[in-house]
């Protein structure tokens, strides 16, 4: 099994496509679920977010009010690092468990869904694919106007505020354009879900694997090579 990341922008379109490999089939690990799967009430997570912040930072029912700890992070850069420095090893914790059942249950891949995935570049490093969601700026700006009911200039300072996805685009291995038509956009997932499900990246990985846990490493290693020549 290989690790696939997909990522975009405000708009982009990245949870359509996400939804569409998700109609296919493919196993979708979305970051941002995860992150507030570790922050819910009784998790190690939790607690020390509540220890460091104070309990003003939480709902009547007890849940943190995510909105309320966004304002107070984004404000202060030494807070933004002391939250990422307790959310980011219990979120990557959690989605390496996943991966992990997902390779037991023998998938070819895992999409890893994460909307910062060239920001921060902390998984890139271990994904044998990376696919952005693009469409033009034009496009981005109504979408998002349309969606959030926002005017323009609003519209405009949010887009901003993230890596442009031109950038995006030219980091990444593959790119859904999303700029037409849904059909349109389907259709590239379908061709992108055949050409991955192709891929020989899971054989390789799988091999390393076994040679791992068999202790057979030299021989499979060498067989690989020879495989993948």
């Amino acid at each position: 099994m290989f690790l696939v990341g997909l990522t975009g922008g405000i708009s982009s379109g990245k949870s359509a496509v996400s939804a569409m490999l998700r109609e296919l089939g493919c196993p979708i690990i979305d970051a941002d679920v995860v992150a507030r799967k570790v922050v819910e009430q009784h998790t190690p997570a939790y607690s020390r977010i509540v220890y460091h912040f104070g309990p003003e930072i939480l709902l009547e029912n007890g849940e943190i009010d995510r909105q309320k700890l966004g304002q107070l992070i984004f404000a202060d850069e030494e807070k933004r690092k002391l939250l990422n420095s307790i959310t980011h090893p219990e979120i990557h914790k959690a989605m390496l468990k996943e991966i992990l059942l997902y390779f037991l249950r023998g998938y070819r891949y895992v999409v890893l869904d994460v909307p910062l995935l060239f920001e921060t570049r902390r998984l890139t490093k271990f994904l044998n694919h990376t696919v952005v969601v693009y469409c033009d700026p034009a496009t981005q700006l109504l979408r998002l106007m349309q969606r959030d009911g926002l005017t323009q200039e609003h519209a405009e300072q949010r887009v901003a505020a993230q890596m442009p996805l031109n950038e995006k685009r030219g980091l990444a291995n593959h790119v859904v354009e999303n700029s037409g038509s849904r059909e349109d956009t389907h259709r590239q997932v379908l061709r992108l879900h055949t050409r991955l499900e192709d891929s020989m990246d899971f054989l390789l990985v799988r091999v390393i694997a076994i040679a791992a846990t068999t202790s057979l490493g030299g021989i499979l290693l060498y067989a690989t090579k020879i495989l993948m020549s």
